[in-house]
């Protein structure tokens, strides 16, 4: 038998992505109420390189899916979702998107409270520790208040109600559920390994990381804000899958309630058409799984196997 593999998804405009082992497949509805597909292999040197086994450096794979895999997605189904009959899925302006998204929320997000607790010293004294610990919870607020946000805008609304058909869908996968809308709608709407709750995690568990830095110069202390982002990030992914394998035990069910709690505001209740979507998009990449299997099982010495049982 197989190795169990963890498959992953995003919401996106009027659609969805999955990402497998090797594959990622994205379903997205055009005008026409149409389902437009389209996958492709996964970058070898990305998600099957050693670094990807490694614990506490694989969490680059999640930075990877959320920032260019990601946007990347995003922007295909943007296109596809306004009517383009070429939609592209790279290209010079994906990768500009994804380099200016990038430094933006590095800006807000990391940068900003930084420079606001340096603009707080200028008049109150304060100690180091009293200093990482406003910093943390301006960070997190930025982070709350940009998610509550959003929520109020139409089509934010629809992509967290496709978001929350991912997760629908996923769910019924790994429970063995018929993946038909009107059973897949009766699963569950959050999920333990959800994208919003890793963002939450990365805010809680920087506060810790920064702390370590000290009170060095205030050039330092940026460069430490951008640098230490893939360390912050491979201990919240360590933390998100054990506490995934582990979440009936009561302890553990504390420390995961905020990040469950926290998709509340990232999901809604999706209608059966997002369902077909979602579904849509986890058959195609379930099918060029099996395809990549049956293919390899073809080589000599290779015994056919299916893909591993599902997971997140």
């Amino acid at each position: 038998m197989s190795k169990p593999f963890n498959y992953g998804g995003q919401a996106v405009i009027e659609g969805v992505m999955m990402r497998g082992r090797k594959h990622m497949a994205v379903a997205v509805r055009n005008p026409k109420g149409e389902i437009v597909l389209h996958s492709e292999p996964l970058n070898p040197r990305i998600y099957s390189s050693f670094i990807n086994k490694v614990p506490f450096l694989r969490g680059f794979t999640l930075l990877w899916d959320a920032l260019v895999l990601g946007m990347r997605t995003l922007m295909f189904s943007a296109e596809v979702a306004m009517g383009e009959e070429e939609a592209e899925f790279s290209g010079p302006v994906a990768w500009g998107t994804v380099a200016f998204s990038l430094l933006l929320a590095i800006a807000i997000f990391f940068v900003s409270p930084l420079l606001l607790i340096s603009l707080i010293k200028q008049f109150v004294d304060v100690s180091i520790l009293v200093q990482h610990l406003i910093e943390g919870v301006v960070r997190l607020a930025l982070f709350l208040g940009y998610v509550w946000g959003i929520g109020f805008l139409a089509e934010i609304k629809r992509v967290f109600g496709y978001h929350g058909a991912e997760h629908k869908a996923i769910n019924a996968y790994e429970q063995g559920v018929e993946l038909v809308p009107e059973k897949v709608a009766q699963c569950s709407i959050v999920h333990p390994r959800c994208g919003t709750a890793f963002l939450l995690i990365v805010m809680v568990i920087s506060i810790f990381v920064f702390a370590l830095v000290g009170d060095p110069p205030l050039w330092l202390k940026i460069a430490s804000r951008i640098v230490l982002i893939p360390v912050i990030a491979g201990i919240a992914y360590e933390f998100l899958k054990f506490s995934a394998a582990h979440q009936k035990n009561p302890i553990m069910k504390l420390l995961i309630a905020p990040g469950l709690a926290l998709q509340g505001m990232t999901t809604r209740e999706p209608d059966l058409s997002m369902l077909e979507v979602s579904i849509a998009a986890l058959k195609k990449l379930l099918a060029e799984e099996q395809l990549a299997a049956e293919v390899k099982a073809t080589e000599p010495g290779e015994a056919l196997t299916a893909p591993g049982s599902a997971g997140r």
